[in-house]
């Protein structure tokens, strides 16, 4: 139920594909220009930089539960205001809450997931994040262009309100009621939530085991200053590769300006038929890794994710280059199409869903929200510095040159994977905790050394 907040949320990052080229067109209620698609597309960036903020301040506070029902009210109101919108800048601030709401849900979901799952099915459940979001892209593509985008909001509004009604039966994360010393309510939830009773030894054991995590932590002062002391540098650079690995490749700008790439194509398929297709190739292609994630681990997933996104966008970069110096490309127009398919498919087993899985395992519970807010916070801003210059750089130079700077991203990222995440598969929070310790141990060895 957790993951259905991210479906409705995004809805809204979704919802510019179909939307941005039906505003542009001919007859469009609400004429826009090519710079106002563009920040349509971005704002949501801009709101999403406080949803970790407002997620810092609540999750301890108020509770996981709390903050991802409270996360969907801006999405509702925002929804509500595109839906009886007459102007552009009511969409600029409808998307503005869109994005506060973004950013909350993605902060604060994989907390809560992180914390629900067990040790054997964590990985997979933090794949269920991207699963949701893909299903999300499918759905605006596939309703948006055969709907006005007014009747698309409304359509959009059923998920805020459907999660809202059904995630506020589920249970508050055992770990929050353990923060707060209220030991009977943790064990409720866990039995709860492993189908078993208080006397089981699964139960018994994982309680004790979170009881040690919460009593080892719970007397280390907590700020945002914890993410750069020494034993948290490690964890720091990992979310900084995550966050910014993800969002450099191009994914979003390709996804948010999806049918605007097609248009461009010779085929016989028109953009909004080839932009269905490929969510829903992106959505099968983000189920395998909730089969793998846990068997084959996070680092083989993450590199064979970079190499294959790398080889699609290449296959992309060719193409508009030579149609940029005019050479006769226009029956070759399968490719790109072809590309942009080996990219999403190979992003979406690696990139798109293993770093949720890791961000919700690295850093000690202190500090789990105030890390899962700087991951928001530095993803927002990758994000809106992406979506944006795409579209600077696409209508001032050309397309192909947007391309080229996401495949030597990706490689860089790929590099860095390589020689800096660790492998957390199959391991418990507390076997995770010294692995980052030593890593970050060793590292001060071999500076001491040379």
């Amino acid at each position: 139920m957790a993951t259905l907040s991210l479906l409705a949320t995004v809805c809204a990052a979704g919802w510019s594909s179909p939307a941005i080229p039906a505003l542009k067109g001919e007859g469009s209620p609400i004429p826009i220009t090519a710079d106002q698609g563009s920040w349509i597309v971005a704002i949501l960036s801009i709101g999403s930089l406080l949803g970790p903020v407002l997620t810092s301040l609540t999750v301890d506070s108020c509770g996981r539960k709390l903050t991802l029902l409270l996360s969907v009210i801006p999405l509702s109101i925002g929804w509500i205001m595109i839906a009886l919108a007459e102007h552009v800048h009511t969409i600029y601030i409808a998307r503005f809450l869109h994005g506060i709401s973004y950013g909350t849900a993605y902060s604060a979901a994989p907390i809560y997931l992180g914390e629900i799952s067990s040790t054997a099915i964590r990985g997979s459940t933090g794949v269920l994040v991207t699963v949701m979001a893909k299903l999300a892209f499918l759905i605006q593509y596939s309703i948006g262009p055969f709907v006005d985008f007014k009747t698309l909001a409304w359509i959009s509004l059923i998920f805020p309100v459907l999660f809202m009604i059904l995630f506020y039966w589920m249970p508050e994360s055992p770990y929050y009621w353990l923060s707060k010393s209220n030991d009977t309510a943790a064990l409720v939830c866990l039995c709860w939530l492993r189908r078993c009773d208080e006397y089981s030894e699964v139960v018994r054991r994982e309680y004790s085991e979170m009881k040690t995590i919460i009593e080892k932590n719970r007397h280390r002062q907590i700020s945002v200053r914890e993410l750069f002391v020494k034993s948290n540098r490690k964890c720091l650079i990992v979310i900084l590769l995550m966050s910014c690995g993800m969002q450099f490749t191009g994914i979003n700008a390709i996804l948010g300006y999806s049918q605007t790439i097609f248009s461009d194509l010779h085929m016989s398929l028109h953009a909004t038929e080839l932009s269905i297709i490929l969510a829903i190739v992106q959505l099968l292609a983000v189920i395998v890794p909730t089969f793998l994630i846990d068997k084959a681990g996070r680092r083989p997933l993450l590199l064979i994710s970079c190499g294959g996104s790398l080889l699609g966008l290449a296959f992309c970069s060719v193409y508009f280059t030579l149609d940029a110096f005019n050479y006769p490309v226009q029956q070759f127009s399968w490719v790109p199409f072809l590309g942009t398919l080996i990219f999403i498919i190979s992003f979406a087993i690696g990139l798109a869903t293993v770093p949720f899985a890791i961000l919700g395992e690295i850093f000690p519970k202190n500090i789990k929200a105030k890390a899962n807010a700087m991951f928001a916070i530095i993803t927002s801003v990758a994000v809106f510095a992406v979506v944006k210059l795409f579209q600077v750089v696409s209508d001032g130079i050309g397309t192909y040159v947007s391309f080229w700077a996401f495949c030597v991203c990706t490689a860089i990222t790929g590099t860095l994977i390589y020689f800096i995440i660790p492998e957390t598969k199959g391991l418990s929070f507390g076997e995770i905790q010294e692995i980052m310790i030593k890593n970050n141990r060793n590292e001060r060895r071999k500076k001491t050394f040379h």
